[in-house]
Order: C-alpha cells, then structure tokens, then sequence
C-alpha cells in the first residue's frame, strides 16, 4: 500500500511538472532605471516588478529576455512574441498589443540645454517651436499636437536608441531639448556626472509633457498562444493584488534608493 501511495505520489508531480507553462517575454534593454540590461543580465524597476508577480505565479515557468526596442514592437506586431514591457498605452498606434492594468506611473518631461530655457517654457509643445527635440527611437511620447507640429515642420525630432545616446547629444548641443521620462532623465544624468561627461548643470528640467503609465503589452492575436487568457487573468490579479498592498511602491523605492 506504502509502495502504491509513493507511485501514485511521483506521477502526480510529474504531471504536475509537465503541466507548467514555459513563457518568454521580452523587455526592453536600454530603458533604465526600468528595464535595462547590465552585466549581461535584464534587470530595472519593470523587471524586478515583473520577476515578483511571476513568482507567485507558480503554473508558468517566465523567462525574461532583453531586446532592442523597435525590435521587440516589430516582432509582437508580427505575433512572433508573446509579451512586451513597458508600452505605454497606444491602441491606436500599436493595435497588435493589448493595455488592460498598468505596472506604474511615470511622469514625462522635456529637458533641454540650459542656454534654450533662458527664459521659462512652461508650455508643451508651444514654446518648444523651431526647436530640435531628441526622442528615444521606436517611443511615442510627446502627443498629438507636438506630433502635428513635428509633420508640419515646426518643430524637428531625432531619434536616437537609449536614453544615455540621447543625453550626450543634448549636452553635446547636438540637440535642444529631449523627452522622456523624469526618473529616466535623472539617473542616467547622475551616472553621466559620475563619469565625468557631464558638468551637473547644463541641462535643465522644462516642461511636463503628460503622466503616462507603462504596461506589459500582450499580443492581440493569441493564436500561437493558447495560454493567453488563463494567463491574462492570473498575471492581471496578481499585480493587482501587489499595488492594493504597497508591495509594488516598496519594490521602486528599494530600487531607487
């Protein structure tokens, strides 16, 4: 009877073993401090985030693998990948992923040269006309109207890969201003300072574009996918469960400081 309850013990947990999910989803690796590859390893406040609500996803077993940003929009766009992090919420431009509960807030703001806010710019896009404006490549940040502006040559963007490239041009004076993400802006600036290619003050904090919010986009067409929707469900209580709780504001806080 001990032998049969020891049998009937294995092949439950070989079963169960068998039943687990494998998962790969794709994070963006050069959007520090939220998700960046350093030392060949994906690491950042998204990732750590992610890697917290997966663990107490114990059905699926995720993996968590950095790519190029246009990369990683082009083969989800293509239905070739499962997952993408953080997108912000663009389902007019990016109808290939679905938004439905956001990770975290983020605040986007311009900063420029300090010579170009001689005089306060307080107004997004307005006093930003006949200006050069950095963006990362493949973001969408600014909004409609800077977007109109920018068709209608009022105002020029450059896109350059990472947050760090873009802040050398600025400093550079390669461009006027750029647009990202305060937290963003600030650690790579303090890490460009301790470098020593950065003086601490010439590039100063203009005006606030908009508060948008990161997700974990998730293909639309599941096709190849079959365990989206179980998958949707448990991942989207789960991280709901960890902001009720704080346990989501401690992980940024522990991160940052």
């Amino acid at each position: 009877m001990r032998l049969l309850l020891t049998l009937l013990f294995a092949i439950t947990l070989a079963n169960t073993a068998v039943a687990k999910t494998d998962i790969t989803i794709y994070g963006d690796d050069t959007y520090p401090p939220y998700s960046y590859v350093e030392s060949g390893r994906l690491t950042g406040i998204y990732t750590v985030v992610l890697e917290n609500i997966f663990a107490k996803m114990p059905e699926y077993n995720v993996t968590l693998k950095g790519t190029p940003w246009k990369r990683g929009l082009s083969q989800i766009e293509g239905s070739k990948i499962f997952a993408l992090y953080p997108p912000y919420k663009r389902p007019e431009q990016r109808p290939y992923m679905e938004y439905d509960v956001p990770i975290l807030d983020e605040k986007l703001v311009v900063v420029c040269q300090k010579s170009v806010l001689s005089s306060p710019k307080p107004n997004w896009p307005g006093d930003y006309m006949g200006l050069t404006i950095g963006n990362n490549a493949g973001f969408s940040a600014g909004g409609d109207e800077f977007w109109s502006a920018v068709k209608s040559g009022k105002i020029k963007v450059t896109e350059t890969k990472g947050t760090p490239k873009n802040l050398l041009k600025l400093i550079a004076g390669r461009i006027d201003c750029y647009m990202n993400d305060a937290l963003s802006i600030q650690w790579e600036l303090k890490k460009l300072q301790n470098e020593g290619k950065y003086d601490g003050q010439s590039v100063v904090e203009g005006a606030t574009i908009s508060s948008e919010q990161g997700f974990l986009g998730i293909v639309t067409n599941g096709a190849d996918f079959p365990y989206k929707e179980g998958f949707k469900a448990e991942y989207h209580k789960i991280l709901n469960q960890m902001k009720q709780s704080g346990e989501i504001d401690k992980i940024v806080n522990d991160f940052i400081n």
